[in-house]
C-alpha cells in the first residue's frame, strides 16, 4: 500500500496589517504601507488621477511626500519623468495641479467619514456641547475647523486632555463652511465623537490629508518636516 504524502498547508491568501506589502514613493524612494502612501491610477485613456482608496484597476503609482513637494516635483520636471516610468510609459497626462486634485480627494473622502459618522448619530456639535462631552471624559476625538478661534481650540483642547489624557484633537484644513455641509448643519466649528470607532474612523480619514496638505498628525496646525 503507498504511502501518501501529505501536502503542507496553504498559505492563507489574507493579508494583516502587519504584513501588508512595502510601496515606495515614486518621488522620494520612501517605503511604506498603502495607507500610509497615496496611489495615483490611469484612466482608459491614459489620464493620472488620484486613486486614494487604491481600488482602480490597473498599474499604480505611488506618492509619500506633501503637496509642495509634488508641486515642486512636477515644476521640475521630476514627476513626469517618476509617471513615465511607473506606468511604462502609459501616462498621457497629468493634471496641471496634480497636487490640488490629491488634495481635493482626500478632503473628499474625508469629509464623506464626517457625514457617515453624523448621520449615524456619533458626532455632537456647538462649543458648549463639545466643551462638555470634553470635560466629562466622554469625547473620543475633537474637530476643529481651519478657521476656528485660537483661544476656543485651546479651551476645548485642555478639557479634553483633562477628561480623557491623550485624546487626539485635529483642526482640519479646511473652514467651517466645509464642515458645514458634511454635516448638514449651519456653523460648525466644533465637533465631539463620544464613540471609539467613529473616532477612529475619522482620525484615519483626516490623518492622509493633514499630512498632504504639511501638517503634523497632533494639534496645532503647524508644518511638518518634508518628506
Amino acid at each position: 500500500m503507498r504511502r501518501r504524502t501529505r501536502r503542507p498547508p496553504r498559505r492563507s491568501l489574507m493579508r494583516t496589517a502587519t504584513n501588508d506589502p512595502q510601496r515606495t514613493c515614486i518621488l522620494s524612494g520612501r517605503q511604506a504601507g498603502p495607507d500610509q502612501l497615496i496611489r495615483l491610477a490611469l484612466s482608459p485613456d491614459g489620464h493620472v488621477l488620484p486613486d486614494p482608496a487604491a481600488k482602480a484597476p490597473g498599474r499604480g503609482a505611488w506618492i509619500g511626500v506633501s503637496a509642495e513637494d509634488v508641486r515642486s516635483a512636477q515644476g521640475s520636471g521630476k514627476l513626469r519623468g517618476a509617471l513615465g516610468r511607473a506606468f511604462k510609459g502609459d501616462a498621457r497626462s497629468v493634471p496641471d495641479d496634480l497636487a490640488a486634485a490629491i488634495e481635493e480627494e482626500l478632503a473628499r473622502r474625508a469629509f464623506d467619514r464626517i457625514g457617515l459618522e453624523t448621520r449615524a448619530g456619533h458626532l455632537s456639535f456647538g462649543f458648549e456641547r463639545v466643551l462638555s462631552a470634553a470635560r466629562s471624559g466622554d469625547a473620543r476625538l475633537l474637530l476643529h475647523a481651519a478657521d476656528a478661534a485660537d483661544d476656543g481650540v485651546r479651551k476645548l483642547d485642555s478639557a479634553l486632555q483633562s477628561g480623557r489624557p491623550g485624546a487626539k484633537s485635529i483642526r482640519l484644513p479646511a473652514g467651517r463652511e466645509r464642515l458645514s455641509m458634511a454635516v448638514g448643519q449651519a456653523n460648525v466649528v466644533h465637533a465631539a465623537s463620544t464613540n471609539a470607532g467613529a473616532a477612529t474612523r475619522i482620525e484615519a480619514a483626516t490623518d492622509r490629508w493633514r499630512a498632504f496638505c504639511g501638517l503634523e498628525e497632533r494639534n496645532g496646525g503647524r508644518p511638518a518636516p518634508a518628506m
